[in-house]
């Protein structure tokens, strides 16, 4: 199976602070609106990243699972040498050796305790808590809490077998896997299942994979509710319903998605499943303009250069074409060019210091999003538009 994965070079940048009068035109492009307040979420693990100790396909930098049973200052000498059980010693003349907090870990989750099997495959995934990166540990370890139908290990250890990470790439098992988990109610290994199905554009697997989406959104997983959600949009998988879609691409976009704010904001102007209103349009673009959306940047700076959907402002649409032409889009800086005939020397010279002191922020979320399964996930959809399915119960 071919992987189907995109990396994006896309980091996180610091806001910097600009000149007061440049700050208020970059803000105005960002927005300080009802819309902007009911989308910022409680922190959870839920609604920060997809995650919950596990991670998907490419990306690991999101795992968060506490190591409260390590010392600080373990060397991976120490994880190196054999495990002295207390009674090897006891009838010894020598002191008997204190185990270290890292010895007693392993001697654990070789005797089968799960928290610290766990563990374990997250230390040796990132060279944490003074020990080194060793890929085949972090492999042994996910291993035997996986043997323990652990949801974590079971999608962790599926997505080191996707990616050949202690182990040869193997595209069969890291299914196996992350079927079993999602079975054992995993929606993160849910989702990397769905995905690994639509990237196959293979009819069959169309259907399963909005089943997926369905389950991971049920509990929560709000990657899933977008695919959901865009999946009813477009109908792949699932007879259309304009209705469904706003209902889990609104819960995406409010939970700090920018993809999700892009469409949303688009559903908006177009008026499909829900009322018209080109002024939400706008905030939900101006949204997922803070985040670097370069989509949202060229939809509104067309409206504003147009002024027919909503107040002509020509500063601010040269800012939005002058920030997306950095980004590489050729039409940005031939509208941006165009826009600039039209501006007083004073406007000009405002729209292109708040163009230079832009810089996206993109939401934990999004990060998450991008890393592990690339920078535009629609694309999973739309490469499937054309095979119809099946309305899920």
């Amino acid at each position: 199976m071919k992987k189907h994965i995109i990396l994006t070079a896309l980091g996180t940048f610091a806001v910097l602070s600009a000149h007061a009068q440049d700050a208020d035109l970059v803000s105005g492009l960002m927005g300080d609106s009802p819309v902007a307040e009911s989308h910022t979420v409680q922190k959870d693990e839920k609604q920060v990243a997809d995650d919950r100790s596990a991670f998907s396909f490419l990306n690991f930098s999101f795992i968060k699972k506490p190591l409260s049973f390590f010392s600080s200052d373990s060397k991976k000498e120490k994880a190196e040498k054999q495990i002295q059980e207390t009674t090897d010693t006891s009838n010894k003349a020598e002191p008997k050796k204190e185990e270290t907090p890292l010895e007693r870990a392993v001697r654990l989750a070789e005797s089968g305790d799960v928290e610290n099997a766990v563990g374990l495959g997250y230390m040796y995934l990132y060279g944490q808590n003074g020990v080194e990166t060793d890929y085949n540990k972090a492999f042994h370890f996910y291993e035997l809490a996986a043997k323990q139908n652990d949801v974590i290990a079971l999608n962790n250890l599926g997505s080191l077998y996707f990616n050949g990470i202690g182990t040869d790439v193997d595209y069969n098992k890291a299914a196996e896997l992350f079927q079993k988990a999602a079975e054992l109610g995993s929606d993160d290994a849910a989702v990397n299942l769905a995905f690994i199905y639509l990237s196959s554009k293979q009819r069959a697997f169309i259907e399963p994979a909005i089943a997926l989406f369905e389950q991971a959104a049920k509990a929560g997983n709000n990657t899933a509710k977008f695919m959901l959600g865009y999946a009813y949009y477009k109908g792949v998988g699932v007879e259309k319903d304009y209705y469904e879609a706003v209902k889990f691409i609104r819960e995406a976009a409010q939970a700090d998605f920018d993809e999700a704010q892009y469409v949303f904001a688009t559903i908006y102007v177009n008026g499909e499943g829900i009322a018209q209103n080109y002024g939400s349009a706008v905030k939900y673009y101006r949204l997922a303009i803070g985040q670097g959306n370069i989509e949202s940047m060229m939809d509104l700076a067309e409206i504003l250069a147009d002024g027919k959907m909503y107040p002509q402002n020509l500063v601010q649409a040269h800012i939005l074409y002058n920030i997306a032409s950095v980004y590489g889009v050729k039409q940005a800086a031939e509208n941006r060019d165009k826009i600039e005939e039209k501006l007083q020397l004073e406007q000009l010279l405002e729209a292109q210091n708040a163009a230079e002191n832009f810089h996206e922020s993109p939401s934990e979320l999004t990060q998450y999003i991008r890393q592990t399964f690339g920078p535009n996930i629609r694309k999973y959809i739309d490469d499937n538009k054309s095979k119809k399915g099946k309305k899920i119960d």
